[in-house]
């Protein structure tokens, strides 16, 4: 019976997940070298439908700041044109305490790049994210991320 029952649960989970929303995830290893970029490829099939891009971050206690700084460039396929931005993100309040979701010593934190952005064609577009802190190495950053989802009209 718990097995029939842990089945059901697992196709109702796998169903609930949206097929649209895309997360790529890369591991930092708890040390980001300033010169060392994140890249993420993003397939682009429908370029008509505006997407939101947000970033995933997750950090554990040894993170030394309460925000962090990326200079982004976004990349397109054909014309290779970059599009750079540089961003800033709140982790903690002001008392220390981590804005993220989790359990333990690790944090996981959502932030907004672009909302409903459209693409201009169909491609594969580029993502690269570089650190903008004091450190060359940046500590308590594990994994960094984007997630990709169709915005809702």
């Amino acid at each position: 019976m718990h097995k029939i029952s842990g089945l059901f649960l697992l196709i109702f989970l796998v169903s609930c997940n949206a097929p649209e929303d895309d997360v790529i995830m890369n591991n930092v290893d708890n040390k980001w070298n300033k010169k060392t970029e994140q890249k993420f490829n993003l397939e682009i099939s429908d370029p008509q439908n505006p997407k939101n891009l947000i970033f995933v971050v997750r950090n554990n206690n040894e993170y030394p700041y309460s925000n962090i700084r990326f200079i982004v460039n976004l990349t397109n396929p054909r014309t290779k044109a970059k599009q750079t931005d540089t961003l800033n993100y709140i982790l903690a309040k002001p008392n220390g305490e981590w804005l993220g979701t989790g359990f333990g010593e690790t944090k996981e934190t959502l932030f907004q790049y672009k909302l409903n952005y459209k693409f201009p064609e169909k491609g594969n577009y580029e993502i690269a994210v570089a650190q903008a802190m004091r450190n060359d190495n940046l500590p308590g950053i594990e994994d960094l991320g984007i997630k990709v989802e169709t915005a809702k009209p």
